[in-house]
């Protein structure tokens, strides 16, 4: 298939709401966003059939899901800016595998809770929390994730001779089985890699990431990632709220193998606006 029938398929089956000023898709895991170091990517493949498109935020190649694009560069400004002042509304969904408690047996997380660990960049310039494994300690109610104190300096701003960054993000438990949780998050703040990174460093990573699953690809598993629901205000439509959903595809499902089935229906309802 040559990139402009590539382009015509991936919009006609993954829009989610067009108008005049806007485009919204539902992207499938395994493409990127914009260039970086992918040699194919949406705005790409957009351009040579004709069409320009200015990606208003970024999701992750492995990630699917909804992402925002201006058709013009006079509605891009005010998009970018409701993500900087965070009053646009984004929750995701991941699949996470229960953690290994060294009596045996798995610990699932709780019904709720926050993750608030400071990310940095670390070798190879990888994310990575700012501080030390072992220094993150947990509430007593096991509902927040912090670093404790040998670990401070992190939190204020300093990790070694490297910058870090205050990150949060929240998540509700919608459902789970020995192995696994399905949980929707909030990003409270918009960090490079920060749902994949704070997961895995308390010891529940999403399934199929190849960030923390090096064998993930070559068995062909999908980062279990889904953008989920994307609310922002549209200036140009009197300021009306713009409110969406995407719905995961069957390969975000499938990474639960078997247990795709023992998903209750509508297990989603309880976490929708939570």
């Amino acid at each position: 298939m040559t990139s402009v029938g590539r382009w015509a398929g991936i919009r006609e089956s993954a829009v989610l709401f067009e108008d005049e000023a806007v485009l919204v898709l539902n992207k499938p895991a395994g493409i990127s966003v914009m260039g970086e170091r992918h040699e194919t990517d949406l705005v790409r493949l957009a351009q040579e059939d004709g069409e320009e498109l200015f990606p208003v935020h970024r999701i992750d190649k492995v990630t699917s899901g909804a992402i925002l694009f201006a058709k013009e560069l006079r509605h891009h400004g005010d998009l970018t800016r409701q993500f900087n002042k965070r009053t646009v509304g984004k929750s995701y969904l991941a699949i996470t595998r229960t953690s290994e408690l060294p009596e045996g047996g798995r610990r699932a997380l709780p019904a709720s809770g926050t993750i608030d660990l400071p990310l940095g960049v670390g070798r190879k310039n990888r994310v990575r929390v700012a501080g030390n494994r072992e220094d993150i300690v947990a509430s007593e109610d096991g509902r927040r994730w912090s670093l404790g104190s040998a670990s401070d300096s992190a939190s204020s701003g300093s990790f070694g001779d490297k910058k870090s960054y205050p990150s949060r993000t929240d998540f509700a438990r919608a459902w789970g089985d020995d192995h696994h949780d399905l949980l929707a998050l909030r990003p409270v703040t918009g960090r490079r890699h920060q749902i994949r990174v704070h997961l895995a460093w308390i010891g529940h990573p999403i399934e199929g990431d190849p960030l923390f699953d090096k064998a993930a690809a070559s068995r062909g598993d999908r980062c279990a990632l889904h953008a989920w629901r994307l609310a922002f205000d549209a200036a140009w439509a009197s300021g009306r709220r713009i409110a969406l959903e995407a719905p995961p595809g069957a390969d975000f499902w499938g990474v639960l193998g078997d247990g795709a089935g023992a998903v209750p229906e509508g297990v989603l309802d309880g976490v929708r606006d939570w």
